[in-house]
């Protein structure tokens, strides 16, 4: 068993499939179900024993500061958070990587998965029947993770959390900044390099029921979840452009963002009383398609 260390909380990335939400806070501070999501996943691991929690923050950073008086949390900025991937955000606090829980900030756990003692590396899966397009992974009888393809059907695919013992941590940093540097790496998930050497980092998978991991990546998925954002989006745009349209917020659905050629946030298209719109984010202006 590895007691451990810390926990590392990752809150850099701009979210931005869940505009326009996230054009106005993270999604680590939108409320779920009454509470801030990243103050719940906080106190969970404060709860389990977890005295020391990083959280790293890049994307509208000033908006966290708080949680370090509230917490006696450690936060670090990613100054790269919008030129690369989430590894990015695990080198920004290597040097506390040790015994070590690696989190989303956006995650919300229905029930607490995390325990002041491990038994072994592990990365976080719920069961996905039919077909996904999450990431889906092959695994030995005893567990050890063997591949990880992109998308699949009724299969265990990553989701939530993961653990890595300082073994795992020490290892995976050396092939970090060994690739660090090169072009190819900017654009990878911190996964997609575990993936590229996943014989060299062994890892189990750790299989939750799919009601106790939740992520949501656009409004209507946080919708199904929480249906106070139905009538209350707690977005002013869509506050707004509801009143334009003389309607309701609940009426604004299949919202869904779109990037510019610089892959930045550009907009969102939606769906109002069965007509389609387009909202330009940096021009603050609506159309009907």
């Amino acid at each position: 068993m590895y007691k451990v260390d810390n926990a590392i909380i990752m809150a850099a990335g701009t979210s931005s499939r869940f505009a326009p939400l996230s054009y106005e806070r993270p999604k680590a501070l939108i409320e779920v179900r009454g509470e801030i999501l990243i103050e719940r996943q906080i106190r969970q691991l404060q709860e389990a024993g977890i005295r020391q929690i990083v959280l790293v923050t890049g994307y509208k950073a000033e908006q966290f500061q708080y949680l370090g008086e509230k917490f006696g949390i450690t936060i670090v900025h990613n100054p790269e958070y919008l030129t690369r991937n989430n590894h990015s955000s695990i080198y920004a606090a290597r040097k506390y990587l040790k015994n070590s829980y690696i989190c989303s900030a956006d995650n919300y756990f229905t029930k607490n998965p995390f325990a002041p003692e491990v038994e072994e590396s592990y990365y976080a899966a719920i069961y996905a029947s039919g077909e996904t397009k999450e990431w889906c992974m092959q695994f030995t009888e005893d567990g050890y993770i063997t591949d990880v393809t992109v998308g699949g059907e009724n299969a265990w695919c990553m989701m939530g959390h993961v653990f890595w013992n300082e073994n795992f941590s020490r290892r995976f940093l050396r092939i970090l900044e060994e690739e660090y540097d090169a072009p190819q790496t900017a654009g990878l998930l911190w996964e997609s390099i575990y993936i590229r050497h996943i014989r060299e980092l062994p890892m189990k998978i750790r299989q939750y029921p799919a009601d106790v991991i939740f992520e949501f990546d656009t409004l209507d998925e946080l919708r199904e979840f929480d249906p106070s954002y139905c009538g209350n989006t707690r977005s002013q745009i869509l506050k707004t452009i509801a009143a334009q349209l003389q309607g309701e917020e609940q009426e604004i659905t299949q919202v869904n963002a779109y990037k510019d050629a610089d892959n930045a946030a550009a907009g969102f298209t939606f769906t109002y009383r069965g007509a389609h719109f387009t909202y330009s984010y940096a021009e603050k202006k609506l159309c009907k398609v």
